[in-house]
């Protein structure tokens, strides 16, 4: 690309980011081939007008992508191979889905004016009375892998505060008293990310992202928790065993004793 035909980049989302991003197409589109030198820091700073801590950010963010390698000496390379960094599985089970984030510290993140209840569906169940609100991040490696957006039932969310400051909001509700989940269902859609998201997850603007919303209710229906959760694509593998269920089956049926067939009479013939 010659210089001065540089991306329009929007002032919206980090400035990094968005050279990242321009830097990031270039690789998809297969404009710059695996194994193939990129630009200098010096070439980049001047093509987008940007400073050079800014280049260099952008730069580190898609080595730590696997899409670049830097080479002492001799300059930075688009990485010949990419490694498939889908580490994250979506689990399909309530005690799998608290098996995984049990882990996880959240980093909270303030927000001004947060919404007073979530928006559900009518299928969904009943709205409680007031709910509380929190918004984090989930990190790995230090580096910003989900936002993650929950209401909870006030009455839950007041006795529960320490806990949910401590926790994942999700991993707490295994520990309630006196409250029972009767429903539990998460589902999954994929969308782009808004400018707000890219600049929490460090991605490009409009890049895909999953998105995925649990919603638990207690035994009287009363909607108890909405947890919305939004993870760049490149990280996360959703696995399913589509003949779970038939293996079971097969299972308990090879288990089944069945009782040997009596010996047939023979029928006696005349002499």
């Amino acid at each position: 690309m010659q210089k001065g035909q540089a991306e329009n980049l929007s002032g919206h989302i980090p400035a990094y980011i968005q050279v990242a991003s321009a830097l990031r197409r270039r690789i998809e589109t297969g404009e710059w081939l695996p194994g193939e030198k990129i630009s200098t820091l010096e070439e980049l700073e001047e093509e987008f007008q940007r400073a050079r801590v800014t280049v260099r950010q952008a730069v580190g963010l898609l080595e730590k992508e696997g899409l670049l390698k830097r080479q002492q000496g001799r300059g930075t390379f688009v990485a010949e191979q990419v490694n498939d960094r889908r580490w994250l599985t979506l689990e399909t089970s309530w005690s799998a889905i608290i098996r995984s984030i049990k882990r996880n510290v959240p980093r909270f993140i303030e927000v001004a004016n947060p919404p007073s209840h979530p928006r559900l569906s009518p299928d969904e169940g009943k709205l409680a009375d007031a709910y509380g609100f929190l918004r984090s991040l989930q990190l790995r490696d230090g580096l910003p892998y989900a936002v993650v957006n929950v209401h909870i039932e006030k009455g839950i969310f007041d006795e529960y505060y320490d806990e949910f400051m401590e926790h994942t909001a999700l991993a707490v509700f295994e520990t309630l008293r006196g409250t029972v989940v009767k429903k539990a269902h998460q589902t999954m859609t994929i969308g782009t990310a808004d400018p707000e998201v890219a600049g929490l997850l460090g991605i490009s603007l409009s890049a895909p992202i999953a998105e995925c919303r649990c919603v638990v209710t207690s035994k009287d229906d009363v909607v108890i928790y909405v947890g919305e959760i939004t993870y760049p694509s490149d990280c996360i593998r959703l696995h399913m065993d589509l003949l779970q269920d038939e293996t079971a089956v097969a299972s308990a049926e090879a288990e089944v004793e069945v009782p040997s067939p009596k010996p047939r009479r023979r029928r006696k013939t005349a002499a």
